[in-house]
């Protein structure tokens, strides 16, 4: 008997996903027709022009927004059959998210920035001390733990909302621009880090992104324009 071992099921299906705003008369279609799997350790970066489809994209996937038509999977679930209840439950325990302006509680140190989607999530300080930990060793901030945000520069910010993101060893992280705030040299620092969070911790991970180092460095790319997929490829 030949005997294949079976692919595991994807992270998140689109299929036929479309998203569409406004006066259903005269409705704006910021997606159309979307169908792509996401697996489990991919790094994905989804490219286009500002206006493509990218954040919305990006808010189907983590059920932030519905899909007019069409249907969105994560984790074998079919999003549309959730309650609110659900879908937050959902989103607090499977997702993480990264910013382009980082929205970090300014008055909270970066321990607590880290440390807050745990709180949300019921763990006790104590408790979640050596997780936030050591999220923030691996984000190179150890040195600046009790520090505010403002005292940052913008690079050690989005740090800290990386650090945020994975302290709930979360299966996915969307990022909207990560580094779209950041200087050339910064922004390629990130991109460094970001590649050794997914390498190092297996989570899956997908930007959007006008980069074109991010573009090159992903291990694959969606390209989107007019809310169509135009190309999806793998990088050598």
């Amino acid at each position: 008997m030949n005997t294949q071992s079976a692919r595991p099921l994807p992270l998140a299906i689109l299929n036929q996903a479309s998203k569409s705003y406004g006066d259903p008369a005269n409705p704006v279609h910021a997606l159309h027709a979307i169908t792509t799997e996401i697996h489990d350790g991919e790094f994905i970066a989804l490219c286009g022009p500002s206006g493509s489809g990218k954040s919305t994209l990006l808010n189907l996937l983590a059920g932030i927004d519905e899909p007019t038509h069409g249907e969105v999977y994560l984790l074998g679930n079919d999003l549309a059959q959730l309650n609110d209840g659900q879908m937050a439950k959902l989103r607090a325990d499977a997702i993480g998210f990264v910013f382009q302006f980082f929205n970090l509680l300014p008055v909270l140190s970066v321990f607590d920035n880290v440390y807050y989607p745990l709180m949300l999530n019921g763990f006790r300080r104590n408790d979640a001390r050596e997780q936030v930990m050591h999220i923030i060793e691996k984000v190179g901030l150890l040195d600046h733990y009790r520090r505010p945000p403002g005292e940052l520069s913008g690079g050690q910010q989005q740090r800290v909302a990386i650090a945020r993101a994975l302290v709930k060893k979360p299966r996915l992280v969307v990022a909207d621009e990560p580094t779209g705030n950041l200087d050339t040299r910064t922004g390629e620092e990130i991109i460094d880090l970001l590649l050794a969070m997914n390498h190092e911790l297996k989570t899956t991970f997908i930007i959007s992104t006008h980069s074109p180092l991010l573009r090159d460095r992903a291990r694959r790319v969606l390209q989107i324009e007019d809310g169509r997929i135009k190309d999806d490829y793998c990088n050598a």
